[in-house]
């Protein structure tokens, strides 16, 4: 779990009532808005937000193994492919960009670098990214209040949920792509969980909203029981898939 203002990364054991600091709590971070287990290299991948870098974190050796791998980025979102490709979005220069595997410098624009606009060629303070096995980059767009669709290699996006007025977005955050392409998507300030079908010009709520105050992220486990960082509560709530 990114635990943002704690500045810090903690792992939590199922079933158990207390967390592990697993990265930061020391000064070390600022703000982490996003993590990701890199299984290989057994190593923790972290949007460190406020420090502008993204940071890889091992797990086995915590103190003396650390690496930046991206600096001078306002970092929030990242993704990575079966490739170990990673994905990040910027959201000071609205784009998202892709770093090949051990690839160093600055990175190939695959969603957005057009400037800050509501163009289907543009982005606006891009927040959560997913990415599919065929390379698709879906980007929540925050202050454009939609979710968009780029293909590998496209010139603009489409949009994708959202985007269609009083039965849209309200600052999308987290959100995942199942394999029919259907967007569940976190549409924060509603306080609710949407999915959106492909093709349709609006989604449905999944979670109650009254009991979610300012959400931010959302996982699935391979049960699909859901997984809601349920921010302004300090909290994060399972659903079982088998209850509801």
């Amino acid at each position: 779990i990114a635990d943002y203002e704690n500045h810090r990364i903690v792992k939590w054991k199922f079933g158990e009532l207390s967390g592990q600091i697993v990265a930061g709590g020391d000064n070390q971070l600022s703000y982490p808005t996003d993590v990701i287990l890199d299984q290989n290299r057994k190593s923790l991948i972290i949007c460190d937000k406020d420090n502008r870098r993204v940071i890889r974190w091992s797990l086995e050796n915590p103190q003396d193994d650390k690496e930046i791998l991206i600096s001078d980025i306002k970092c929030f979102g990242l993704a990575m492919n079966e490739n170990g490709d990673l994905f990040v979005s910027d959201i000071s220069k609205h784009e998202v960009k892709r770093w090949r595997k051990c690839e160093k410098g600055n990175g190939t624009i695959v969603a957005g670098g057009n400037g800050k606009g509501n163009k289907l060629n543009q982005l606006s303070s891009p927040t959560f990214i997913f990415v599919d096995r065929e390379d698709t980059v879906y980007v929540s767009d925050f202050l454009n209040h939609r979710v968009m669709k780029w293909m590998k290699d496209a010139k603009e996006g489409i949009v994708v949920a959202g985007g269609h007025g009083s039965n849209g977005l309200s600052y999308p955050t987290g959100l995942i792509v199942n394999e029919i392409a259907d967007v569940y998507v976190v549409d924060s300030w509603n306080n609710r969980i949407i999915c959106w079908p492909l093709g349709s010009k609006e989604g449905y709520d999944i979670v109650d909203r009254d009991i979610l105050n300012r959400c931010k992220d959302l996982s699935f486990d391979r049960e699909n029981n859901l997984y809601i960082a349920d921010c302004f509560n300090h909290r994060i709530l399972r659903f079982l898939v088998a209850e509801n």
